[in-house]
Parts: C-alpha cells; sequence; structure tokens
C-alpha cells in the first residue's frame, strides 16, 4: 500500500501529460484500425509475442528460436504487409487541422447551386437506370486518378453530368471527379477494393467505389445500371438504396466546415442499429 502511494506522490504534471499523449495515440490508432485488415493482423501478432512468452517459459527452445527469429524481421513485414493502413494514417494526420484548413470553404449559394445541380443528375440517371460513377473529391489529392481521365475543368452542370454518363459516349464508362463546385475530370479509372466478402452482386462501380474510398477521404456516389439504386461510399464502408432527399442532406454536410461535419457512414450505421434495437 505505501508503494503504491509513494509512486502517486511521485508523479509530476510531465508524466500526466506524457501518459495522456500516449493514450491519445493509442486511441487514435485503433480507430484507424478498427474494421480493417490492420485489427486482424495486430490480433496475430500478440498470439505471437504469447506464444514466444510460453515456449520460453516452457522451454521449448527450437520453438522459441523459430518464433524470436520470426520476431526480429517483423518490422520489415509489417512495413509491407500495413502498407495500405500506414498510408491511409500519413494521409490522416496530413489531413488534420493542424496542419491545413477545412478542406473546403464555398458557402451560400454556389454551395446550394452545386449541390441542386448534382442531386438533379443523379436523380435523373437513377430514372433512367443509367450507370454512374461521381467521386467527391475532399483533403486527399485526386490528381494521380484525374490523370488517368479526361481533364475538364467545369462548373458542375447536370446538363454535363448526364451527357457524360450517356451509354456508348466516349467518357461514360470512366468516373466523374468533383473538387467543391469543379468537375475536374472524367472517364477516370480507380482502384478496385480488396474486399472479399462484398456480395457478389455488387459490380464493378461499387467496388471502383470503395476502393477510392478506402484510399482517400474521398465520397463516392453510385447509381447502378440494373436498378437505378443510389449508393454511397465512404472510408471504405457502403450505403446502398438511398432517396434523392438523403443523398442531398449527405452533399449539403460534406459542404460544412470540418468541426460540424459528421461522416455519413456513421450516422446511417447508427440509424440501422436504433431499427435493428427497435
Amino acid at each position: 500500500m505505501e508503494y503504491i502511494k509513494g509512486i502517486f506522490l511521485n508523479i509530476r504534471m510531465r508524466d500526466i501529460v506524457d501518459i495522456l499523449i500516449v493514450a491519445v495515440a493509442f486511441y487514435k490508432l485503433f480507430v484507424l484500425i478498427k474494421e480493417t485488415r490492420a485489427e486482424q493482423l495486430i490480433k496475430g501478432l500478440l498470439a505471437l509475442f504469447v506464444f514466444i512468452k510460453m515456449s520460453k517459459w516452457l522451454q521449448l527452445y527450437t520453438v522459441y528460436w523459430i518464433l524470436e527469429k520470426t520476431m526480429n524481421v517483423g518490422l520489415l513485414a509489417i512495413l509491407i504487409v500495413f502498407q495500405p493502413e500506414l498510408r491511409r494514417g500519413l494521409e490522416y494526420i496530413g489531413r488534420s487541422n493542424f496542419f491545413t484548413k477545412s478542406f473546403v470553404e464555398i458557402r451560400g449559394e454556389t454551395v446550394s447551386q452545386a449541390v441542386d445541380e448534382i442531386v438533379e443528375a443523379v436523380a435523373s440517371l437513377s430514372r433512367q437506370k443509367i450507370g454512374a460513377l461521381i467521386v467527391m473529391e475532399r483533403k486527399t489529392g485526386l490528381n494521380e486518378v484525374i490523370e488517368t481521365g479526361t481533364v475538364i475543368n467545369a462548373k458542375v452542370s447536370s446538363d454535363l453530368l448526364i451527357n457524360i454518363f450517356i451509354p456508348n459516349t466516349p467518357l461514360h464508362d470512366g468516373a466523374v471527379i468533383i473538387k467543391e463546385d469543379i468537375i475536374r475530370a472524367a472517364g477516370c479509372f480507380l482502384p478496385l477494393t480488396d474486399n472479399m466478402t462484398l456480395s457478389k452482386e455488387l459490380g464493378t462501380r461499387h467496388r471502383a467505389a470503395l476502393g477510392i474510398s478506402e484510399k482517400s477521404d474521398s465520397l463516392a456516389i453510385i447509381v447502378s445500371e440494373e436498378t437505378g439504386a443510389i449508393s454511397i461510399a465512404e472510408t471504405g464502408s457502403l450505403a446502398r438504396y438511398l432517396d434523392v432527399k438523403t443523398l442531398k442532406q449527405v452533399l449539403i454536410d460534406m459542404y460544412k466546415p470540418e468541426d460540424q461535419m459528421q461522416l455519413f457512414i456513421t450516422k446511417w450505421r447508427r440509424k440501422d442499429e436504433q431499427r435493428e434495437e427497435k
């Protein structure tokens, strides 16, 4: 008891700050890897560490030697295996307000007009069952993706968006990239998701939308060619069968300052959980 009391008496303010920094860092790391492949890999590494200690305690020297050598080269393996997650983490740090301002400062009529044009185009494409893929660029630059398509740099217009996705036109098969209220490029190729648990009914557009949302902070809007259903991909998750009203609210929220912005997928999941509880 005296020992514990002595520890608390010797704690300095800098020790508390030190502990808080480490706690916040671990929490942020947990948030980044939650529900990703990295979460399962970390569990595997922890299991490996436990096996090393157990083999040493049980004096299984051959097993201990093999596991210890495996752990020694583990750092290089982690850098290779965790490459997508590490990139995502560094981009997250780069997107924080500590380094940059909010990703967009458009206000008033400009925001309303851009949202209305996008929603009108998506609604029309949905009614006609014309497949479409629109990516809303945020802080993470998509120049590498834009280079795969045709640069447009035109103001957002529902007529232009609809014409781009009309079947058998030169640019209809790729993705449109929109930054703020500007259509930056069309006919762009996106990376496909590596998620093997997706439903077989999801086509290339949905997989491409998930792929770009996994590698950036962008929001992707998908219109199904088969059903006309509207979906949204964000942070590697997919929300399907949205109505026009919900889509409009999502886009309005997206243009808000960062301190007022909340990920749509997070809110969508909460609503689903509330429905299940009822």
